[in-house]
């Protein structure tokens, strides 16, 4: 909260705990639009939090709100990282990201840092670059220790599994999804989960698990459409990217199987979604399904799909 004075200089006024509490508000309204359309629909949004949020830094802040107004910040830039992510700007993604982390440091929010950790280990995972993963979910992991979370300790293990999956380590990876199963079978025992971890519950822990199942391929398909079917069915239309991106790797299994009638029935629908998201991540994502359906393209509903994934997947993000 800051007032200009008629030279143009800032005037610091009192924080109170209302100011801040308006201010965790905004941004759960914020993580609630990401979640469910994307990161495109929401940047401009987030600046505008952002903006006030650094001006809020400005005033006289007691010491009793410190930390948690720097945790509102750190959060403010945590959601900004995930929405660069999401819209295809992963350099920019990863400034947001350290500076999050600054202010989760200053903080003394060990949870939060875990969870900046876990999300810049997802911008390594999704350009394929394992290792860069595992150094960042590595961190994470030590930051979930400090801090006692469960939730943030099933989270990392679980895409500690992805990044060992992806990177040829079956053993490993089925390993640390096992751990992260364990963990998630005390979720009944959890605190209420802060907000930036609250989505991981049923729905994504069967995701994650069919998801690395995926990347394993091999004899696992069937265990994956298992895990993909079910996750797909608990996200709803507040989760709207999280299940676009479970139906297209569903799709992906059916026609690894060589089942393409179901492939294409799940791949039309996972399209029918991703139209709506605003995220790149949806597109990145179809190239395995759509190199599938190119080996199949005597079948003329096949062609029709792989041919409607190649004009999305050309197109700009909105």
């Amino acid at each position: 909260m800051v007032t200009m004075t008629g030279d143009g200089g800032s005037l610091p006024i009192g924080i109170e705990t209302a100011d801040v509490a308006e201010l965790e508000a905004a941004v759960g309204v914020l993580r609630a639009l990401d979640y469910r359309q994307g990161g495109g629909f929401c940047r401009d949004a987030v600046r505008v939090v952002k903006t006030a949020s650094l001006l809020l830094h400005w005033g006289t802040v007691p010491d009793r709100l410190r930390a948690r107004l720097h945790t509102v910040l750190a959060d403010v830039h945590n959601l900004l990282g995930w929405t660069e992510f999401d819209t295809g700007h992963p350099v920019p993604a990863r400034r947001r990201f350290e500076r999050a982390l600054a202010l989760a440091a200053e903080a003394g929010n060990d949870s939060l840092e875990a969870n900046i950790h876990y999300r810049l280990g997802r911008v390594h995972l999704h350009h394929h670059d394992a290792p860069g993963a595992l150094a960042e979910f590595a961190r994470g992991r030590a930051a979930a220790r400090r801090s006692g979370s469960r939730r943030a300790t099933a989270i990392l293990a679980a895409n500690e599994a992805w990044a060992f999956a992806m990177g040829g380590d079956e053993r490993t990876a089925l390993t640390c999804l096992a751990e992260a199963e364990a963990a998630f079978a005390e979720a009944d025992g959890w605190p209420e989960p802060r907000p930036w971890e609250a989505f991981f519950g049923d729905a994504d822990m069967a995701a994650m698990r069919g998801t690395v199942l995926t990347e394993l391929a091999g004899g696992h398909h069937g265990e994956a459409i298992t895990e993909l079917t079910a996750a797909a069915a608990r996200y709803g239309a507040d989760m709207a990217r999280s299940r676009s991106l479970t139906l297209i790797m569903l799709a992906q299994n059916h026609a690894s199987r060589g089942d393409f009638d179901e492939a294409t029935r799940i791949g039309t629908e996972a399209i029918d979604l991703a139209t709506h998201v605003g995220s790149v991540r949806p597109k990145d994502r179809l190239a395995p399904l759509e190199r599938l359906l190119l080996e199949h393209h005597g079948d003329p509903a096949v062609k029709t799909l792989s041919d409607r994934i190649a004009r999305y997947r050309s197109e700009p993000l909105n």
